[in-house]
């Protein structure tokens, strides 16, 4: 078999996989496709650094063509930028980027929940619920990297709930910018807190099935993890400039 192919996964991972771990289950792209994307929202490759094409493909087995395609998709997202004859680098984050991205994503959230109360199940709300408490579990222990891993899959849960593909491609082109600003900001311990009453907020709505209840509380609450980031934003711009 050609090391640029391989099978496909059987049930869609959304936790962040391991970095060397040998690529098996998913499509060849759709995997080399996360890993990069994981690796830029981690921090692993930082905003500014020159995408190294050669060790990636040394790292993990594959030519430069399927890491060329990927790179394109992270282009599309707005991760990385491309430079001809410079090859790839990770882009920075702004705050006008901020500003820009997460309006139109919270408009994506709110349609996702309205959507969602209109046609998700029953045992989709339980999954949903058994997320929720695991994530609050995490809270509680200060464990903020599986917190963040949990309340991913919660909004893809909703997003899945919605039937609708077309939303859910214009929702994953941003989300990657948007999970990377939320990695990058320190969240106080004030504003965690918030964030997950915020979050009780969103499963009373969506079991009680109240597609604009939940429509308005996924728009604030978006608005608010951007101040949270603006933030962090500034605090780190300050902490460079007296360094």
């Amino acid at each position: 078999m050609d090391r640029d192919t391989t099978a496909t996964l059987d049930d869609r991972d959304r936790t962040a996989p391991a970095p060397d771990t040998p690529i098996v289950r998913r499509t060849l792209h759709d995997e080399l496709l996360e890993r990069l994307r994981q690796m830029i929202i981690h921090g692993d490759l930082e905003p500014g650094d020159k995408v190294p094409e050669k060790d990636l493909c040394d790292r993990f087995g594959v030519s430069r063509t399927p890491l060329r395609e990927a790179l394109k998709v992270l282009a599309s997202e707005g991760l990385v930028t491309l430079t001809p004859n410079r090859g790839a680098m990770v882009s920075e984050v702004t705050l006008a980027d901020l500003e820009e991205a997460f309006p139109v994503m919270g408009a994506l959230e709110a349609l996702s929940g309205e959507m969602a109360c209109a046609h998700i199940t029953d045992a989709e709300i339980a999954e949903i619920r058994s997320l929720h408490q695991a994530m609050v579990e995490h809270h509680e222990r200060g464990d903020l990297s599986a917190y963040f891993r949990l309340n991913q899959q919660i909004h893809e849960a909703l997003l899945d709930a919605a039937r609708n593909q077309t939303l859910a491609t214009a929702y994953r082109g941003l989300a990657g910018r948007i999970r990377r600003a939320r990695y990058i900001a320190n969240i106080s311990a004030d504003r965690w807190a918030e964030a997950v009453a915020e979050h009780e907020q969103i499963l009373e709505a969506l079991e009680a099935r109240d597609g604009a209840a939940l429509a308005r509380i996924l728009k604030r609450h978006l608005a608010n993890t951007l101040e949270t980031v603006k933030e962090g934003l500034a605090a780190g711009q300050a902490a460079s400039s007296a360094g």
